[in-house]
């Protein structure tokens, strides 16, 4: 069967096979007209979900129709070195269609200022290379779809392009709970988890502002802090000591986000230790492997890493070598749920730790978060503050969230509704 492609002016992007009689047309939602091949599959019920779960019995199959990614940016506000200088956070949406009509959703969160990916970039990765991969293949088959991505983008040292990968990721769970009726926790047959407790970003300028910015995450009801340090030394110290100060019971987690090089990171472990923080993350550029092995037989902080983890073959190895006591997740880093559960469960079976975050993730990368963490009972609080700096959502109805308490989604897939309506005012020209 051929695909035709469709551009729009505003960057969005579509690859669709060619319909065929009684097939929907991309975007009718999950109420659209059916293939006759999938009607057959269907009992008579009047439950949605049952309707749903019926339509893949052996010998009956579904494929992807359509995949469309745009770029849409949420305002925010606050201070993030990250965000800073910028109009707002700009994500990609990936949109797959079903060949039925169903939809699933997913977010790409490239982040200039934090990796070499960014939104422009990731909208023609999605358009001519990831997206027509594809297009007519079983979206409940979520493994071979990875297989199939990394032959339309090979990896070099890691997977390619794996926050761009991710929105698609996200999107091909968020179909397949949607065709199943099942949660994402379903159908890795795993529990949903208890709420997950999120940590305060504090990232100031000056050390005037710490006390309010301290303030500001306990009166939303917030306990715990992750600190953005690096590259001074002595600035970081006093930092983390005028935060425990302010919050002398809370989880402190400083994030160097590879400021540091090796002779600075040996001299400020110890020290950020005697302020109170309790892990050191990304201390040092991934490369620097002799650096890392030194901080970790140094046992001034147990040490983890974030930006150097991308596919579960770098959190082995990197383990193998002895440079990390544990791990930072973030789901939008790494390709996708599918590649952070392998690195989740390779930390676990080495017997270390890990932790959870994100790239201010917004509502649909940010439920999915909240799913794999929830899923894994992370008992530690997740850096995911999307909810302290984004100040809207695209949603039918918002995730939950009270005080520090983020509440898993638990319908099919994601669990959460796109409002187009919503979404239409944030796409970019």
């Amino acid at each position: 069967m051929s695909a035709a492609t469709a551009r729009s002016k505003d960057r969005a992007v579509a690859f669709f096979l060619l319909p065929t009689a009684g097939r929907s047309s991309p975007g009718q939602g999950t109420g659209a007209k059916t293939s006759p091949g999938v009607a057959a599959c269907v009992r008579g019920t009047d439950n949605p979900i049952q309707q749903i779960s019926q339509r893949f019995p052996k010998g009956c199959s579904v494929k992807i129709q359509a995949v469309e990614a745009f770029t849409a940016r949420y305002p925010w506000s606050g201070y993030f070195k990250f965000l800073a200088g910028s109009a707002g956070h700009t994500v990609v949406f990936v949109r797959l269609t079903a060949d039925d009509g169903t939809v699933g959703w997913g977010q790409s969160l490239p982040v200039p200022k934090w990796s070499y990916e960014t939104p422009d970039a990731a909208v023609v990765v999605l358009r001519d290379y990831l997206g027509p991969a594809l297009v007519g293949r079983d979206p409940l088959d979520i493994e071979a779809a990875h297989d199939v991505l990394d032959r339309a983008l090979a990896p070099g040292y890691t997977t390619a392009m794996p926050i761009t990968r991710a929105g698609l990721d996200i999107a091909l769970h968020d179909l397949a709970g949607k065709l199943t009726g099942k949660s994402i926790a379903e159908l890795w047959g795993r529990p949903c988890g208890d709420p997950v407790r999120l940590s305060w970003t504090v990232n100031v300028p000056s050390l005037d502002d710490v006390e309010a910015e301290v303030e500001r995450g306990i009166r939303r009801g917030y306990h715990n802090f992750n600190l953005k340090i690096a590259p001074d030394p002595k600035f970081d110290v006093a930092l983390a000591r005028a935060v425990r100060r302010l919050a002398p019971q809370g989880f402190l987690w400083a994030d160097a986000n590879c400021g540091y090089d090796v002779e600075t990171a040996l001299q400020a472990a110890p020290k950020l230790a005697d302020a109170g923080v309790d892990v050191l993350e990304s201390p040092l550029r991934p490369n620097r492997i002799s650096g890392y092995q030194a901080l970790k037989k140094q046992a001034a902080l147990p040490i983890t890493m974030d930006e150097g983890v991308v596919s579960p073959v770098d959190a082995e190895e990197f383990i193998a070598l002895g440079m990390v006591d544990g791990m930072t997740l973030k789901v939008s880093r790494c390709g996708g749920l599918l590649p952070a559960r392998r690195q989740i469960e390779t930390v676990l079976k080495a017997g270390l730790f890990w932790l959870g975050s994100g790239l201010t993730d917004p509502d649909l990368s940010l439920a999915a978060s909240l799913i794999l963490y929830g899923s894994y009972g992370l008992n530690r609080p997740a850096a995911l503050n999307g909810p302290q700096f984004l100040t809207t959502h695209v949603l039918k109805t918002p995730l939950t969230i009270e005080g520090d308490l983020a509440h898993v989604p638990t319908g099919p897939g994601l669990g959460v509704e796109v409002d187009e309506a919503k979404l239409a005012q944030l796409k970019c020209a």
